[in-house]
């Protein structure tokens, strides 16, 4: 099963939805930050999320998350590119709080119920756009919708799921975005109010092998849902020895022999993906000429 996105339109317009099926891309998320069963589903909707955002982006355009709630796990951090190309890591990946009374997998005990959920749009311009909204709920979905409405004024219903399973492996994960255009109408309104709620939870239909459009026709109805794009979605992270080298250059010739006479070398890691880079004496000696 690939994961992947699509974008699409509903009533003439006047609805616009994005599903995502992202199954892989957390479990990869998962493997790099050896996260417990909790985290796992929290980074899984951040990162869902945040790939759904990056889709409403265009070319090099590109968007960053902050979670940062009174939880232990928090703050999350999140990176997407329009391309379907994502990024995240979790300040604290060993966090599993007891579950919810249904059996659910407590994830606003690990991010927090209060706190901020800001987004950082980088569009290419002098000045990026900033939007910053307290945490409601701390279980995503719900704050992210609340962001929404509240920071760029559309409102929207945000659905994000993870399932969890035996060996704490991720056997499903996605989640979809309904906004409300302009001109839409009441009785479109009315109708998606009506479907939401009888609508199974999104890990569950991802599970069931549902795909994402199949997911937006069960929300929007089949006659209505007009896709207008698909993309492969992937954690990706832009790291490289090659991009270490270069920040170790901007520190400066000082630093850079500094390093070497106390260190004999240097070694630096992502956050983002936890990969390690090691840099020894004679690669130094190499930046510094």
């Amino acid at each position: 099963m690939t994961d992947y996105l699509v974008k699409a339109l509903a009533y003439d317009g006047s609805v616009r939805a994005y599903a995502i099926r992202s199954t892989e891309m957390v479990q990869e998320a998962a493997d790099k930050h050896d996260t417990w069963r909790t985290v796992t589903a929290a980074l899984g909707r951040a990162l869902s999320a945040g790939t759904m955002m990056g889709a409403m982006l265009k070319g090099e355009e590109k968007i960053t998350i902050k979670i940062e709630g009174n939880g232990p796990a928090s703050p999350i951090i999140i990176d997407s590119n329009a391309r379907g190309e994502s990024r995240g890591y979790v300040s604290n990946p060993h966090v599993d709080p007891e579950r919810k009374e249904n059996g659910k997998l407590n994830v606003s005990a690990a991010v927090g119920e209060q706190g901020t959920l800001s987004v950082v749009k980088d569009l290419g311009m002098r000045e990026n756009f900033t939007g910053n909204v307290p945490i409601v709920s701390g279980e995503l979905a719900e704050d992210f919708t609340y962001y929404f409405a509240t920071s760029e004024q559309t409102p929207s219903s945000v659905s994000l799921g993870v399932i969890v399973g035996e060996n704490d492996r991720v056997e499903a994960a996605g989640g979809f975005v309904i906004q409300m255009m302009p001109g839409v109408t009441d009785d479109t309104i009315d109708k998606l109010e009506l479907s939401l709620q009888s609508l199974p939870p999104i890990s569950t239909l991802i599970k069931d092998g549902l795909s994402p459009e199949e997911v937006l026709e069960k929300v929007l109805g089949k006659e209505n849902v007009k896709v207008i794009d698909t993309m492969g979605v992937q954690f990706q992270c832009r790291c490289s020895k090659e991009r270490i080298a270069q920040a170790i250059k901007g520190l400066g010739k000082d630093d850079i022999r500094e390093m070497i006479e106390e260190d004999g070398g240097a070694e630096t890691h992502c956050h983002f993906c936890n990969e390690q880079y090691n840099f020894s004496k004679a690669d130094l000696e190499a930046l510094i000429d």
